[in-house]
């Protein structure tokens, strides 16, 4: 009878196991946080519970139909999760990625330069979406696009939204201190509760931020309000103060980050050569 109760030795890799395991559920549930996962989790959940119930209640002709349906819960949960999936790897990959391409970071003038755009199409209520590329590359969203490969500046960003010019629908994406290309298409945000006010614009520059570590900048055609998307996130109603200091805290942290893994790494390099 006492050796029901008897429980395997406690070693430290038994604890570092339970550890990592604890700390990859706890990452999924934060991406799944918030998004259409959740439902589709809970509902792959009680399939799964409802199949053990039929098993325990002899209910043979349920358990020989799940039986067969459950082998490929595996390809289901690719389908419908691909985009928590891409987000996850991303997330994951970025620690390890060299610096990226952008360049915005070193060079206050930029941000002077999209800040005084976006107030001057905010003033003529002029629809704008501006994506500013960071560590994880936009390639794919740039080749959906008009390519330009043009110098960032006031007057290019202007003339582009020009409602009379047939570049203005779509998203510009700026890529290493230039204007990479124009009229791009973005994945749309799927998430449930975002408020009826927010329209395609909107829902692109939330979807592009949560696939990727991308920023946002929006101005609104309805309201000329300016909004600023980052991490899946959106900041509404920003006067150009405070969207300067957004975009600076943005590039600095991320420059920030990319500085401690290259210093990290020369220090791991010069202690294995000592």
């Amino acid at each position: 009878m006492l050796e029901l109760f008897r429980f395997p030795q406690l070693t430290w890799t038994a604890v570092l196991d339970i550890l990592i395991v604890a700390f990859a559920i706890y990452q999924v549930l934060l991406f799944m946080k918030g998004t259409r996962a959740v439902q589709m989790a809970i509902g792959i959940g009680l399939l799964i519970g409802f199949y053990y119930f039929a098993q325990w209640s002899r209910l043979d002709t349920v358990s020989w139909l799940l039986t067969n349906i459950l082998p490929y819960t595996v390809f289901i949960v690719v389908v419908l999760f691909q985009s928590e999936i891409r987000r996850a790897l991303a997330h994951f990959g970025k620690t390890a990625a060299l610096r990226g391409f952008s360049g915005i970071n070193r060079n206050s003038e930029l941000y002077d330069e999209i800040v005084l755009a976006v107030t001057t199409l905010a003033s003529n209520q002029t629809g704008a979406l501006i994506i500013v590329e960071r560590d994880i590359g936009l390639k794919s969203y740039i080749e959906s696009g008009i390519a330009m490969d043009a110098a960032l500046s006031y007057d290019l960003l202007v003339t582009v939204f020009n409602p009379a010019v047939p570049l203005h629908d779509g998203a510009v994406i700026v890529q290493n201190s230039r204007i990479a290309a124009a009229a791009c298409f973005l994945p749309l945000t799927v998430k449930p509760r975002l408020s009826k006010e927010l329209g395609t614009r909107h829902r692109a520059a939330i979807g592009v931020t949560e696939e990727t570590d991308a920023v946002a900048i929006i101005v609104s055609e309805e309201t000329g309000s300016v909004s600023f998307a980052h991490d899946g996130e959106i900041e509404r109603f920003l006067d150009p103060d405070a969207l300067r200091i957004r975009l600076r805290d943005a590039f600095e942290r991320s420059s920030l980050n990319a500085d401690r893994r290259a210093v990290t790494s020369v220090e791991h390099a010069e202690n294995l050569d000592s």
